[in-house]
């Protein structure tokens, strides 16, 4: 028999985006999938679940066989090293840019050792090997902009959506971007043989839906 076809999503506003996707493809949760408490949820398709997980253990599930299908952004992505899934398509929401930024003052090429916090360590890391500049990353989990106000950090590297935020802490973004951020479609590469038929069919359907053409 046949396991059920497994989507990895995770909770929060880019779920009330993909979603949507997902209804306008024939694929519709049994019950409220943004309020439920439940971490596996029935489909109206009965060969398919939703798996509700943390945006940053998206690409784990779906590498090591947890999911066949995952959807988290760009920015996970970059910072997870794995190479056991495929990334088909860009769903084309989520938008927002992952930049580096600091106060007014701030210079991104001043002398010495720049001290810069991150939740993207590995990203900001091969990010500033590239510029040859030397950095002492500070991991953080949250509240990115705080690091340089209190004198912790010189820069801090995070995504913007409007940058509200940056400017209601009088911080600003130095540099060009570093990389546009999207939701991502990715699918575990041993899935995409053995189910081959429904995730191609799915792939197709959602690429369908994205780019506004009708099924």
């Amino acid at each position: 028999m046949t396991q059920p076809l497994a989507i990895a999503l995770t909770k929060g506003r880019i779920l009330k985006s993909t979603l949507p996707l997902f209804e306008a493809v024939g694929l519709v949760p049994v019950g409220d999938a943004k309020e439920t408490r439940k971490l596996r949820v029935d489909t109206n398709q009965p060969d398919t679940k939703l798996l509700l997980v943390r945006a940053s253990d998206v690409p784990a599930y779906v590498e090591y066989g947890g999911a066949d299908i995952g959807v988290t952004g760009k920015d996970v992505l970059l910072e997870h090293s794995g190479r056991g899934i495929y990334e088909p398509l860009d769903l084309c929401i989520g938008k927002c840019q992952l930049v580096v930024a600091g106060k007014k003052d701030a210079q991104i090429d001043a002398p010495g050792i720049l001290r810069v916090a991150t939740k993207y360590p590995e990203v900001t890391r091969r990010f500033f090997d590239r510029r040859g500049q030397q950095v002492e990353i500070i991991k953080l989990y949250g509240s990115m902009e705080l690091a340089p106000l209190v004198g912790m950090a010189d820069l801090i590297v995070d995504i913007m959506e409007t940058g509200a935020t940056l400017v209601a802490n009088n911080l600003e973004v130095i540099g060009d971007p570093i990389c546009d951020i999207s939701s991502r479609l990715i699918v575990n590469k041993a899935s995409m043989k053995m189910k081959h038929e429904k995730i191609h069919q799915l792939i197709n359907d959602l690429s369908k839906v994205v780019s506004g053409n009708s099924l």
